[in-house]
């Protein structure tokens, strides 16, 4: 398994932005996005002139996505964590074997600073974040226009 990581300082193709979000946008499952908000967060956190930017890990086996993150910073340390795990998946074929909890360990390191991400109660996700130590402080709500 090789895993890497993308930063703003990469150059990374339209083509490998393209394989990233086709990877979870089939992957996430019933947790995802639109594949063009996908696209966007990569953009986002990619993005070395405008924004905060963050990274994103890819895990790969034989050429393969095998797992994929992407953190996007905040810009907002000290009252809002400095990051924000805006999307993790691993290949269907691959859950179960602890490729998750690497990808986790590997962003936790990588990582500045303190991480937050938002998971619906019903993912089976939630077990893992809650045993590497992510806490519910809050009720997420949310107006929408």
């Amino acid at each position: 398994m090789g895993y890497t990581f993308f930063t703003p300082k990469d150059k990374v193709s339209e083509e490998t932005k393209k394989e990233i979000a086709d990877f979870l946008f089939e992957h996430l499952d019933q947790f995802g996005d639109e594949h063009k908000y996908i696209i966007k967060c990569i953009n986002f956190a990619l993005d070395d002139k405008k924004k905060f930017g963050g990274f994103i890990l890819v895990s790969r086996e034989e050429g393969k996505i095998t797992g994929a993150v992407i953190i996007n910073k905040t810009g907002m340390g000290g009252y809002i964590p400095e990051n924000i795990l805006v999307y993790i998946a691993v290949h269907k074929d691959c859950r179960g074997k602890g490729l998750g909890k690497e990808l986790m360990i590997k962003t936790f390191d990588q990582a500045e600073g303190d991480i937050k991400l938002h998971v619906e109660p019903e993912n089976p996700a939630r077990f893992l974040y809650e045993k590497l130590g992510f806490t519910s402080k809050y009720l997420e709500m949310r107006w929408t226009r």
